[in-house]
């Protein structure tokens, strides 16, 4: 067990007078906002970490560490485990009535149904657990297993939830997950920027029978179309600056369906000694003419964000007629919405310096002088609007300067664009050309419509340049597939199957009718699992694993009148139709 002296970091908050006496003039200090500060002061009477105060308490942690200074060498560690001297505690204790705490305190909303879930907390703990790593440049910080629990069943006990649907913007928390568990007859729909989530999100959903439906999008460039009115409950947990928070409650607006009955749910928290802050961000949020119904305070819990107590407050925010008049003026083209990585305000990406300019454009020319497309929207690029015309793909090149790429863009990119060559400048750390492996998976996902080549450290070592030539014709029906499907990545994907089997049949010396080919589209896309809703959409708004999913149906749809096809994974195998 350490003394206070030798527990670095907690600076004294004031000179003289007993520990005992400075803790009491600090907690004092805050006035009715003090309560917070005795709870912290009963736990460390107890023992516990500076995380669990900051957690239990919602008290920010540089307010705790006050406290922590204040206490001085009454302050003892063991490891990361802080507590007040045992000779002292229940001085402690006796001075901030630490045994009126528990019984006045009150409730979170849910809490009484909370403590009849511990199965369901349980599930969700495993959940959380198997899920992908939260992303720091996408500002994720998980939230708790029971606060994912209690929204929930605040959601199910607050709201008519069977037959709704309720579309996450961003779920990095899985509430998707836990809301469709409490109540199987709700439909969700999420909508993120991150793969890997996406993926997890859809393995769970399609284990469990959850009536879960993914789709991506960069909020920055809008929302996928089949995310646009489509819910009656919109939750997010935004990045918490006033851009972030303004823009993920515009797509929420977006994706409500109904107007005069639908609710958005927002989780959004402040440090309680920045008051500023929280002020800014609520403007933001006035800017959309949102009445707030209730603020639930703390109502969300973190294993993290410890600047903001570890906690969130519930945002109840309803739609008001000035609502939709707000929403077409106020701007949701923000890029530096998030409080870390290259999105930040802070950051310096390298984005639109000349070197990086000119090197990506050069690419994009190559040593046959290709002309190359310049001033595309980057939204146009990500969801495949900006593909170029048939007339003048093979004559026309597209160059991009993705420095600022948070690591999906650059699939996005090569997905949505169809040119003679495209070249676009990331950075040198890309997850997607970071290794041999990442590179090779990038190649097998574009295979058939890109012969990929990757110049690391270009052209400084902060880039890199990724140089995508069109594939050559192929007398492959497999590769023939792919190239229409992937070439078609914004138009309707059953559609786009439908010819790919088409072109598929005649590079392999057969023929096939478009009627056919319709029905074999609808029998090999449900043996696939994918949806009628699935068909509809574009290849460019789905996630990664479900384009890789419905490429590998196509291969295995292809009808073959006297040929063998050679797989993607190079197995070669016959069909017959």
């Amino acid at each position: 067990m350490a003394s206070r002296s030798e527990v670095p970091g907690y600076p004294d908050v004031a000179e003289g007078g007993s520990p005992l006496e400075r803790v009491r003039e600090l907690v004092r200090s805050f006035g009715v906002a003090g309560r917070g500060h005795r709870e912290a002061v009963a736990m460390l009477a107890d023992g516990c970490t500076l995380a669990g105060v900051v957690r239990a308490t919602a008290v920010p942690r540089r307010l705790v560490e006050q406290v922590l200074g204040a206490l001085g060498d009454d302050l003892v560690s063991d490891g990361e485990r802080l507590r007040i001297r045992p000779d002292k505690a229940g001085e402690y204790r006796e001075a901030f009535g630490a045994a009126r705490l528990g019984p006045t305190a009150v409730e979170l909303p849910g809490e009484g149904r909370l403590r009849d879930a511990d199965a369901l907390i349980g599930e969700m703990e495993r959940i959380i657990a198997a899920a992908p790593r939260p992303k720091k440049a996408l500002d994720h910080v998980p939230a708790t297993p029971e606060t994912a629990v209690r929204r929930a069943l605040w959601l199910d006990g607050t709201y008519e939830l069977a037959g709704a649907t309720l579309l996450c913007i961003g779920d990095h928390d899985l509430t998707s997950i836990v809301t469709c568990l409490v109540n199987p007859a709700v439909r969700a729909v999420v909508v993120d920027l991150d793969e890997d989530l996406l993926a997890y999100v859809g393995q769970v959903a399609a284990e469990r029978g959850l009536r879960i439906e993914t789709g991506w999008a960069d909020f920055r460039f809008g929302l996928p179309a089949s995310a646009r009115e489509c819910a009656d409950l919109v939750f997010t947990d935004p990045p918490y600056t006033p851009d972030g928070v303004r823009l993920f409650l515009a797509r929420g607006l977006e994706g409500l369906r109904d107007r005069e009955h639908g609710r958005l749910l927002m989780a959004y928290g402040f440090g309680s000694h920045h008051p500023g802050l929280g002020y800014n961000v609520q403007q933001a949020a006035g800017d959309l003419s949102l009445v707030y119904e209730a603020i639930l305070p703390h109502f969300n819990r973190y294993d993290g964000a410890q600047a903001v107590g570890s906690a969130s407050d519930l945002y109840v925010c309803r739609p008001t007629a000035r609502t939709w008049r707000s929403l077409s003026r106020v701007a949701t083209d923000a890029v530096t919405i998030y409080t870390h990585g290259t999105q930040s305000s802070e950051a310096r990406s390298g984005r639109g310096e000349e070197a990086v300019t000119e090197a990506v454009r050069a690419a994009a020319r190559g040593q046959d002088e290709l002309e190359v497309a310049a001033d595309v929207p980057l939204g146009a690029v990500l969801d495949g609007t900006a593909q170029a015309s048939v007339r003048n793909a093979r004559t026309t090149a597209y160059a991009a300067d993705l420095s600022d790429d948070p690591g999906a863009w650059l699939f996005r990119a090569l997905l949505g664009v169809t040119a003679r060559r495209v070249a676009v400048a990331v950075p040198n750390g890309h997850p997607d050309i970071g290794s041999e492996a990442a590179q090779s998976a990038l190649r097998d996902d574009l295979a058939g419509k890109w012969t990929l080549t990757f110049r690391r450290s270009t052209p400084d070592p902060r880039h890199a340049v990724v140089v995508a030539d069109e594939a050559g014709a192929t007398t492959d029906p497999v590769a023939a597939a792919r190239r229409v499907v992937l070439s078609g990545a914004s138009r309707n994907l059953g559609n786009a199957w439908r010819d790919a089997l088409v072109k598929a049949a005649r590079a392999g010396g057969g023929s096939l009718g478009k009627a056919e080919a319709r029905e074999i589209v609808a029998s090999a896309a449900a043996s696939a699992g994918l949806p009628d809703e699935t068909l509809a959409r574009p290849l460019a708004t789905l996630p990664r694993s479900r384009v890789r999913a419905v490429l590998s149906a196509v291969v295995g749809s292809l009808p073959q009148v006297n040929v063998t096809a050679r797989t993607d994974r190079g197995i070669v195998h016959e069909q017959v139709r």
